[in-house]
């Protein structure tokens, strides 16, 4: 789907009811969108790196406690911590406490590795190491500002 076709058809879902949304009968179904969302400290922070480090595109803010990315067609939610609400009554959301250990990672198919290393690292990027070589794959690891871990990897 083109990117500006998703990025209509994510104001138009945002807009929609609940009943509108229940009348989609597959699942998933083209008019559903996958959004992943990042809990962030301090989002005004975040939003200086997804925007200048990695160079994915405001989409929308909501109230100085979440922000909209599109970075190529994938959508990245940024949101400060909570506690639990009505609709997740257990649920607490929070930055990441210990960067070392990761639950999930993002990995950013690229046709370069090394050019890619240095594209990021002249914007702040700050990797754990340089591109290395695995035979099969080239790839090498940075994280946020808040410790979610990204990967940029090379298939020759």
């Amino acid at each position: 789907m083109r990117r500006f076709a998703r990025l209509a058809l994510f104001d138009r879902l945002e807009g929609a009811t609940n009943l509108e949304v229940a009348r989609v009968s597959d699942f998933p179904s083209v008019e559903m969108i996958l959004t992943h969302i990042l809990v962030v400290e301090d989002l005004a922070r975040a939003r200086d790196w997804y925007e200048g480090v990695l160079g994915a595109r405001l989409h929308r803010e909501y109230g100085g406690s979440s922000a909209v990315f599109d970075f190529n067609g994938t959508w990245l939610l940024l949101v400060t911590g909570g506690e639990p609400t009505a609709d997740k009554p257990t649920i607490t959301f929070s930055a990441p406490t210990n960067p070392d250990r990761v639950s999930d990672a993002f990995t950013i198919r690229v046709p370069d590795c090394r050019n890619a290393y240095e594209v990021l690292t002249s914007r702040g990027a700050e990797f754990l190491t340089p591109p290395h070589d695995w035979g099969s794959e080239i790839r090498c690891f940075f994280r946020d500002p808040d410790g979610h871990l990204f990967e940029i990897s090379q298939v020759p």
